[in-house]
């Protein structure tokens, strides 16, 4: 059965930092290029951050050498290094395939304020 379960989230304050992870079952993991999206209510979510199977990285443009993206293949996880969060990184942070979306999973709240 497929399921990705996401961890992590928190109330920082701006410039703080946190690390997602995600844990994905019922796929073979290591074949597939795994990605962070986010949302803010009434908006689509965004691509955040991907890595290929192999290890290449890719990230929004908002993301300006904030964020780390990284996986374990051997854990079937994919985690996210977030630093000097700032208040419009506030958003449920999800993690899916890049291509071939399984069903979304609830997401992990980030929230960033003073």
């Amino acid at each position: 059965q497929v399921h990705q379960e996401e961890s992590g989230g928190g109330l920082v304050q701006p410039g703080g930092s946190l690390r997602l992870s995600c844990v994905v079952s019922g796929i073979l993991f290591n074949m597939h290029t795994l990605a962070w999206y986010r949302q803010t209510p009434g908006n689509e979510r965004e691509l955040v951050a991907e890595i290929t199977k192999s290890g290449s990285t890719n990230y929004g443009d908002f993301v300006k050498g904030r964020f780390t993206i990284s996986r374990d293949n051997a854990k079937n996880a994919v985690y996210l290094e977030m630093n000097n969060l700032q208040s419009e990184d506030t958003a449920v942070y999800y993690c899916n395939r890049r291509v071939g979306k399984l069903p979304w999973g609830q997401g992990t709240q980030v929230n960033v304020s003073s």
